[in-house]
């Protein structure tokens, strides 16, 4: 959906650098995926195809967030009550 981001931080030997991948337009996504060593964040479309693929060595992943796109409240949605931190 519009909206859903993701952010990676890679290790740039000495240095970090963030990269930030989002769906441009209504009704594409993003997908992560990850394997042999490798994280690939893919933009697709509806139909399945890929618009842009970043590719990242996972030894150099430091940090990888998932950022949902905001979807609206349904009138059964229940209220959430947030976490009280104890002292």
């Amino acid at each position: 959906m519009k909206g859903d981001r993701v952010e990676v931080v890679i290790d740039a030997g000495g240095d970090t650098r963030t990269y930030e991948i989002e769906a441009t337009r209504a009704g594409r996504r993003v997908d992560v995926t990850h394997g042999r060593g490798v994280v690939e964040v893919t933009e697709t479309t509806r139909g399945g195809t890929a618009v842009r693929t970043a590719r990242f060595m996972s030894g150099r992943v430091l940090a990888l967030v998932e950022h949902p796109a905001a979807r609206p409240l349904l009138d059964d949605d229940e209220p959430v009550t947030p976490l009280r931190r104890t002292a």
